[in-house]
């Protein structure tokens, strides 16, 4: 099993209450402190919004764009964030749980503890992102790009990762072995200190045009 890395969690009060988000809250571009469930948020256009301390539960994204945006202490839950906008944003200690990231955009933004649980996170964009202490678990994260980002502890356990794009993104200290994928779009270069499993290794092996002789 892929070593896990040590996630610093959410900082979230075990009982908040009820929150309905405000035209007001939005203008202020500033949420903070409770629950948000069973609802949809939709056409929303907000730089640099900070959401602080938030859990979120079967919410809808839909044509959200919060470039620059803040999230602290927050968690998503069976939530449906497909093709949301959070690109270059400084998201810290963030969990998101069974949620749909499909075509999600991290790209530039700066990472810092954050776990994908069980989540369907293919052709998301995390290009040019820095990010530490951070988590994909169970992802389905088919075509998925990381082009020319940094990664220190970061983990992969048991996602797809078939045709994600890793080119120009060091894999040194990167464990890969639980992983699923016929392709990868990689620097060969890059892939130095990459654990990898043993079929793995002969299919990195043919892309660099070796021959391989079976027995």
């Amino acid at each position: 099993m892929t070593k896990k890395v040590k996630i610093d969690s959410p900082r979230i009060m075990e009982k908040m209450p009820i929150l309905e988000i405000t035209d007001a809250m939005l203008e202020e571009a500033y949420i903070s402190m409770g629950i948000v469930e069973d609802c949809e948020l939709s056409n929303l256009t907000i730089d640099k919004l900070c959401l602080d301390k938030l859990i979120f539960k079967n919410v809808t994204f839909v044509n959200v764009t919060f470039s620059n945006v803040e999230i602290t202490d927050v968690v998503f839950e069976k939530c449906n964030m497909a093709n949301v906008d959070f690109s270059d944003g400084i998201i810290h200690r963030v969990e998101l749980k069974q949620s749909k990231f499909t075509g999600g955009n991290l790209s530039g933004a700066t990472l810092r503890n954050i776990v994908f649980d069980s989540c369907l996170a293919d052709m998301a964009t995390f290009g040019f992102t820095n990010s530490k202490q951070v988590a994909f678990r169970e992802c389905s994260m088919i075509k998925a790009d990381f082009y020319e980002s940094i990664f220190k502890n970061v983990q992969f356990d048991r996602c797809n990762l078939d045709q994600a794009n890793v080119a120009g993104t060091s894999l040194n200290g990167i464990d890969l072995s639980s992983c699923t994928f016929e392709q990868l779009v990689i620097s060969f270069e890059q892939l130095e200190g990459c654990t990898v499993s043993a079929e793995q290794a002969i299919g990195f092996a043919k892309g660099l045009g070796l021959i391989i002789k079976e027995g």
